[in-house]
């Protein structure tokens, strides 16, 4: 077994969890497997692979960054449930 019972009662006291005897029982084995999964993708020869980000290939979707006019306060204003002058009028949050 890679990880005890100890451990795991460890770490679910750093999480501030409760958990049962078979609970316990229960998250040992299933974390020991996980963790028998990790030690036998690390025997995989990995040295010829590319790390990637995607599963695809992706490619930068950002538009060309050009200066144009502002809409200006009366359009941007246009549909505003309230204002004031140039401004958005929002109810008061803060008690």
């Amino acid at each position: 077994m890679k990880i005890t019972r100890e451990q795991v009662e460890h770490v679910a006291r750093l999480a501030r969890l409760e958990l049962t005897e078979a609970e316990k029982e229960l998250f040992t084995g299933q974390l020991d497997a996980i963790l028998a999964y990790v030690d036998k993708l690390n025997e995989l020869d990995t040295s010829g692979i590319v790390p990637t980000a995607h599963a695809v290939p992706m490619e930068n979707a950002f538009r060309d960054d050009v200066v144009t006019p502002s809409i200006g306060i009366e359009n941007a204003l246009a549909n505003a449930p309230d204002r004031s002058e140039s401004f958005f009028r929002v109810p008061k949050v803060i008690e």
